[in-house]
């Protein structure tokens, strides 16, 4: 007799953690850490780490003390061109392998998705800089696309 058996490897996973323990007395200013489950860049340093939200741009504060451990995030950061806006506000960006992703939207913040518009409809080539850690994705930065 034997069982058949079924397995779902479409929901898997590389298994490879967002974020990494890191000593209290390591962390730097600048550097990124994990503050109430939110992806932070620490802009002070004390007794208290500060940091800023990389997507909200919310302040967060934690007490650690420096032998103590602290998740930091795996942040990646990537420039794409940007070829189109979407109606809907999604950008279409180019990957440097020749694909397309449109899963991305303008960015939340007003002065930042005004230039992008702005500079689109001027017909700028651009590169946009986006960040991704902990499952969130967001652009963060422009640069001219000279090449």
């Amino acid at each position: 007799m034997s069982e058949e058996l079924t397995h779902d490897f479409e929901g898997g996973d590389s298994g490879a953690s967002t974020v990494y323990p890191a000593q209290c007395s390591s962390l730097r200013k600048n550097g990124f850490v994990v503050i109430k489950a939110r992806p932070c860049k620490i802009v002070e340093m004390s007794t208290s780490k500060t940091g800023i939200d990389l997507f909200a741009g919310k302040k967060y504060e934690n007490i650690c003390p420096s032998t103590h451990n602290m998740d930091v995030p795996n942040v990646k950061r990537v420039d794409y061109q940007l070829c189109n806006i979407s109606e809907d506000g999604f950008l279409s960006l180019l990957l440097e392998n020749g694909d397309m992703r449109e899963d991305i939207k303008v960015p939340e913040d007003p002065s930042l998705a005004n230039e992008i518009r702005s500079r689109f409809d001027n017909g700028d080539d651009m590169l946009l800089t986006v960040l991704a850690a902990m499952g969130d994705e967001a652009v963060i930065a422009i640069k001219s696309n000279t090449k």
